[in-house]
């Protein structure tokens, strides 16, 4: 195969077998991370197609690229799950699967009688099954359905984003959402390997509003230790002083000084070597009480500067700092196309996956799928004959298109 970011060999989960059942972001953004290291992950669908392949402009072929960006290496196909033909396709799939993973509302599953306790750990006694939810299946809030930018702001994320001109402000990317796909891919994982111990799989309950709240650091410690309610700052960090954007003659940089050292190589780079000796910004401590007005002397200082070749000189040299790229230039920096962060096959453009083995490195396999496209391959290596897939096809159990 001719393309950028390809796999280049089994990958690390090779063998691992995931029917996946979710649709819209959280859930397709783990199996993605799962199928980019080898995991054949079969996507079930239900008859009106996963929503987000609307999500758009933009389109490729009817598809939006909020679908294609995390439905990649999948085979696909579409089941009526509220016919009994279509549970029992499912139950067979599961015959052979490691994992289950789905993001139905709670109780869903066990009102089609596909329950964790009452049925599926009985009938595969190694499945593991991860349930994607808003809030969990019991609780306050229990059952209630979830949405990315209202876990933001329920969880306190949102509060701490913005400013104090702003107000809080949603993230741009859809954080909860991706860290919990991010979750429940490492909670599958610790799940498979204690399986190896036990012989037993397990029901995995991750929720955003859980996933949402493990991401609010250091503004959750911070509080925890001095009972100070967290509130937005921006650009600056909370807690370390240089962290901030600067304008520069050419582009936008951020600083993100760590430490004393830091500050002192910064301050002698930009032909300022006094001020690390200035009594005002001696410390973080002091230099976190004045603020304002070491922001104000380095802006000065930053103003008459080429931003790139700054940045670049003071990453050289040991003091964090990068220019403040658009999404585009991001994509087509000489360091993006080195660590393979672009993958191409075909028409398909995407990400690369960000883990990098040394042995089995995982990869853009096959682009993503149409809708449905591989029903009647997955139908038949489940032992379905050809009259019998017409008939699944015939009868609506199996959509070969979407159902609007």
């Amino acid at each position: 195969m001719d393309g950028k970011g390809l796999a280049r060999t089994a990958g690390a989960l090779a063998g691992m077998k995931v029917v996946d059942l979710t649709r819209v972001l959280g859930g397709p953004y783990c199996t993605m991370i799962l199928s980019d290291h080898g995991a054949e992950v079969i996507k079930v669908e239900p008859p009106q197609g996963d929503e987000v392949r609307d999500w758009g402009p933009p389109f490729h072929e009817g598809d939006a690229s909020y679908f294609i960006g995390v439905n990649r290496n999948k085979r696909a196909i579409a089941l009526d799950m509220s016919k009994a033909e279509g549970k029992a396709i499912l139950l067979r799939l599961l015959e052979t699967a490691d994992v289950l993973i789905e993001n139905f509302k709670p109780g869903s599953m066990e009102k089609w009688g596909l329950g964790y306790e009452d049925v599926l750990s009985k009938q595969f006694p190694s499945l593991i099954h991860c349930r994607i939810s808003g809030f969990g299946p019991d609780g306050p809030l229990g059952g209630l359905p979830g949405y990315d930018a209202i876990l933001q702001a329920m969880t306190g994320l949102m509060s701490v984003n913005g400013d104090q001109t702003t107000g809080p402000m949603r993230l741009g990317t859809a954080m909860v959402d991706m860290g919990t796909g991010l979750y429940s891919a490492i909670g599958i994982l610790m799940a498979l390997h204690e399986r190896k111990t036990s012989g037993l799989g397990q029901y995995i309950d991750m929720a955003l509003y859980d996933c949402g709240m493990a991401l609010l650091h250091p503004q959750a410690a911070n509080y925890f230790l001095n009972g100070v309610r967290p509130k937005g700052t921006g650009n600056p960090h909370p807690n370390l002083v240089p962290y901030d954007k600067y304008p520069t003659k050419t582009c936008d940089i951020f600083i993100a000084s760590g430490n004393n050292g830091q500050f002192r190589k910064l301050c002698e780079l930009i032909g300022q070597p006094a001020l690390a000796d200035d009594s005002r910004f001696a410390d973080n401590g002091v230099r976190n009480a004045n603020r304002a007005a070491l922001t104000e002397t380095l802006a000065a200082a930053f103003a008459t500067q080429d931003g790139n070749e700054l940045a670049l000189r003071l990453i050289r040299a040991g003091v964090p700092a990068g220019p403040v790229l658009p999404v585009d230039e991001a994509m087509a920096a000489p360091h993006t196309a080195h660590r393979e962060m672009v993958t191409e096959l075909d028409w398909y453009r995407g990400i690369g996956t960000p883990i990098k083995f040394s042995r089995t490195q995982g990869g853009t396999r096959r682009p993503p799928p149409k809708f449905a496209q591989d029903g009647s391959d997955i139908l038949g290596q489940l032992g379905y004959t050809a009259e019998e897939i017409a008939a699944l096809e015939r009868n609506l159990v199996v959509h070969t298109k979407r159902r609007l």
